[in-house]
């Protein structure tokens, strides 16, 4: 073979090969872009690292509006979940036990341990001061299995049992938070499943 026909193969070689890549990259182009378009649902873990699991936070690529999925009939959350909330300081303390509070009644199904449940949260220390953590402020709630040792002590013991739709104030004491100091939630529950 003259050294004329060895580059004119491989001339022709490289050429399929550009046009094998470009096929590919096509294909995969619109695989991942249809794909794309059904996942309608926000990918949530919350259980990344053991700080990640110690401390609530956003998983979820949703809105902040309370918005009803499986675990909530369309239109039984209540228009009061839409909006952040004022969390005001604890008096007293130190805080000895868990305190739960209804805010806003759920009229949803009833959260059980091992369910993987969507929330709206606001954290402040109990005495008071800046807000520390926030779904609202970050635009997406947070998704993450509830009850299995996940989450703080606190979220683990004083959801369950909760109904979906609720708005609850859990003034948690430092022995079952992540932080060495009581901590008070604003946590709306919109999800669970």
């Amino acid at each position: 073979m003259s050294d004329q026909s060895r580059r004119r193969s491989q001339a022709i070689m490289g050429g399929l090969a550009g046009v094998l890549v470009f096929v590919v990259l096509a294909i995969v182009f619109f695989v991942v872009r249809s794909g794309g378009d059904d996942e309608k649902q926000p990918a949530a873990t919350g259980t990344a690292t053991t700080q990640e699991a110690a401390t609530p936070s956003p998983a979820g690529s949703t809105s902040a509006a309370a918005q009803p999925d499986a675990g909530a009939p369309a239109g039984s959350l209540s228009p009061e979940l839409s909006k952040e909330p004022d969390v005001q300081p604890g008096t007293g303390g130190p805080l000895t036990k868990l305190v739960v509070t209804e805010l806003v009644k759920g009229t949803g199904p009833v959260v059980k341990a091992g369910q993987t449940v969507t929330f709206n949260y606001k954290l402040i220390p109990y005495k008071g001061g800046e807000v520390v953590d926030s779904s609202w402020s970050r635009g997406q709630p947070f998704t993450s299995p509830i009850g299995v040792g996940q989450l703080i002590q606190g979220w683990d013991q004083g959801i369950p049992g909760q109904r979906v739709g609720s708005r609850l104030q859990l003034d948690v004491p430092a022995a079952l938070a992540y932080k060495e100091e009581d901590l008070r939630f604003v946590v709306d529950i919109l999800a669970a499943q």
